[in-house]
């Protein structure tokens, strides 16, 4: 390297947790305000998060007395995702400065919070906060839970079509610090409709003198303020859109949606359909062994009795296993690919019912189709075993006993894994609650009424 040349080297961020909250920890006991800030300021946010985690209460009630409201609001923001609950931290500030703080954040973020709390306490907060930020709280928290006006955010950027580019520009650099996002701007008329939409790109590639109504575009992609919000995060996966505009029937701009809430949403819709599966909360993060298994024990119990039915069926079949004891190896492979095949069968069909109406799929033909599959699959997976099993037991027509029975266990166990959640979703419940669990028991049922009876008949009348 030659003098004057500057040498430029990677440098590995390493964070122990254990260890940078024990120092945060000693600096706090020492009530050393500027070296709290100069250390706890210099992490990155999410680490910040993470090191106020661990502490305890006492040494939380310290750090309100060392951070402004907005220094901890901009910590909250990412915070709200690591908890299950942001109530106990919210209670335990001082009223005003929890107030100040959520104040702070972004609307919809701040409502979030704020739902969380018991529901006498809200107007306590909002007395509390700026008239204006109070207001916008207001607008939001009184939409329907899990629709798109519950997530949407009012703090956005909007123009009139008869502006030039340089005055949308000077409006732009007055507001883009209170906006959530600023990649798109949208276009209002008079009376608050949208009209166009128009990305910071075009803005800023556009000549100073050109009007806005010149470079926007009218084709507006929107949701409605009732829309449910699982089917508005399709429509923005759809069309990889950063943020979806809100607006009431009469067109009129509400707020937007912003990627990090379709992300969330995203999240939330996943994690119902994997704890559906599973019979079980998969984002419970509880520590305590005893309250998780009090959530895990109903559906335990209840798969239990249906288990028993199970067993109960087997023992009316005990003089045909009598007769052909061969018969009883193949009860936990027949019953145990009939419960996989119905498992599927029921993952696509809830992630079928979980996506927009103008994507799902007229139920019968959803029916036929996955019936067409496990018919197939029957048929294939039927054939091998025949083979595997009369080879191995040297008796082809016990072969086709277990081949027969496992295309038509196969076939059922398809038909009842999409037709459960389907028939759910029609009555109004959630179709996730038609678990992996509990359709595994069901094909396990079905498969051993149609494997003994096909072996009966067999016996009866063929051999």
């Amino acid at each position: 390297m030659q003098k004057g040349e500057y040498q430029v080297q990677e440098q590995q961020y390493d964070f122990d947790i254990a260890l940078e909250s024990a120092r945060i920890k000693e600096i706090l006991l020492e009530e050393d305000l500027d070296a709290f800030r100069e250390n706890f300021l210099s992490y990155p946010l999410y680490d910040q998060t993470q090191i106020y985690l661990s502490l305890d209460q006492e040494d939380r009630m310290r750090m309100y007395h060392y951070l402004s409201p907005k220094e901890m609001s901009d910590m909250f923001e990412i915070l709200e995702e690591d908890v299950e609950s942001i109530e106990i931290y919210l209670m335990e500030m001082n009223k005003q400065y929890a107030a100040d703080m959520l104040a702070d954040m972004y609307t919809d973020n701040a409502v979030d919070m704020l739902q969380q709390l018991p529901a006498e306490v809200i107007p306590t907060y909002l007395r509390l906060m700026d008239a204006e930020q109070a207001a916008q709280i207001r607008d939001i928290i009184h939409y329907e839970d899990e629709t798109a006006g519950s997530i949407m955010t009012t703090e956005f950027i909007s123009l009139r079509a008869n502006q030039t580019v340089r005055s949308a520009m000077a409006l732009l650099k007055s507001k883009s610090s209170d906006a959530e996002m600023i990649y798109y701007l949208y276009i209002v008329n008079n009376e608050g409709q949208l009209v166009g939409v128009l990305s910071l790109r075009d803005l800023i590639m556009s000549h100073e003198d050109r009007m806005i109504h010149d470079i926007m575009s009218d084709r507006v992609v929107t949701v409605y303020v009732d829309d449910d919000q699982e089917d508005v995060a399709h429509i923005a996966r759809d069309y990889d859109f950063l943020a979806l505009p809100v607006v009431d029937e009469n067109n009129v701009l509400l707020g937007i949606i912003t990627v990090d809430d379709i992300l969330d949403v995203l999240h939330e819709e996943a994690t119902s359909d994997y704890s559906g599966l599973a019979a079980v909360d998969v984002d419970e993060t509880t520590s305590n062994p005893f309250k998780a298994a009090s959530k895990r024990l109903p559906w335990l119990i209840t798969l239990l009795f249906l288990g028993m039915g199970t067993s109960s069926l087997i023992s009316n079949y005990e003089d045909l296993i009598s007769e052909a004891a061969i018969l009883s190896v193949f009860v936990t492979l027949i019953t145990g690919t009939a419960g996989n095949a119905g498992t599927q069968s029921l993952a696509v069909a809830v992630r079928k019912i979980g996506q927009p109406e103008s994507e799902k799929r007229n139920w019968m033909a959803m029916l036929t189709q996955e019936t067409m599959t496990g018919l197939i699959s029957g048929v294939v997976t039927g054939l091998a075993i025949t083979l595997v099993v009369g080879i191995w037991q040297s008796n082809f027509v016990l072969g086709g006993i277990i081949g027969f029975s496992m295309l038509m266990a196969i076939t059922v166990a398809n038909l009842a894994g999409s037709l459960i959640p389907i028939l759910m979703d029609r009555i109004g419940f959630d179709p996730a609650v038609a678990s992996g669990p509990f359709i595994s028991t069901f094909s396990d049922l079905t498969s051993v009424l149609i494997y003994f009876n096909i072996a009966k008949y067999f016996l009866e009348n063929v051999l």
